[in-house]
């Protein structure tokens, strides 16, 4: 709906890292918008999301802050989430290790089998159980092949925790799919549709359809 769309966009700032000469600049925007925000909006859920965690903690400032958010966000009715593709990103910054591990109730693992060899240290830094690490080195080791889904870990501050299957819409995978030639599919039929975005991936997600309803 492009009412709820807009609603949702005016309370969701997204700003990005990816330049090297704006970094400086846009670490102070990002930090100082939050912490106003933080400190101003009174029983409102914040949340801080850094995304591809690697490169905010490439910056002392920005390990600093993360730090101090960590440690301080939960006061004001907020939350700070770090995502990133290696453990080692946190591990290998002292500034946060601690402060991010230490006050992360709620931690989620995706498949880890390429940290097979070395998960003993890992387990010990996140202060995992063995039936939680159990539980983590079975992702996707038996998935059911006639569907297409990836499992995910759960863990609630040691109190549960849980391996689920995530599973989208033909629609959502279009949309989101990282896989270069799946994307050029979706900007070309985007393209052959006048720009119309929406349609290309309704049209991919139904030829999709199709194509397996024929097995």
């Amino acid at each position: 709906c492009p009412e709820t769309y807009r609603r949702n966009a005016t309370r969701r700032w997204v700003l990005s890292l990816q330049n090297k000469e704006l970094f400086p600049v846009v670490t102070i925007i990002i930090m100082e918008a939050f912490i106003n925000k933080m400190r101003r909006l009174k029983g409102v859920r914040k949340q801080l999301i850094v995304e591809e965690a690697w490169k905010a903690l490439s910056s002392a400032n920005m390990a600093e802050y993360l730090k101090y958010m960590y440690k301080t966000v939960r006061k004001y009715f907020g939350e700070a989430i770090v995502v990133t593709q290696e453990v080692d990103d946190i591990i290998a910054s002292p500034i946060v290790k601690e402060a991010i591990i230490n006050n992360s109730d709620c931690k989620i693992l995706l498949d880890q089998r390429k940290y097979m060899n070395k998960f003993d240290s890992i387990q010990a830094l996140l202060g995992l159980t063995d039936k939680e690490k159990g539980q983590i080195l079975s992702i996707n080791q038996a998935n059911n092949p006639g569907r297409l889904y990836k499992e995910v870990w759960f863990g609630l501050g040691g109190v549960q925790s849980a391996v689920y299957a995530t599973e989208v819409s033909a629609e959502e995978y279009a949309t989101y799919t990282t896989e270069e030639s799946e994307k050029l599919e979706v900007f070309n039929k985007t393209a052959e549709l006048g720009g119309n975005y929406e349609l290309a991936v309704k049209q991919i997600a139904e030829a999709k359809r199709r194509k397996e309803n024929k097995y």
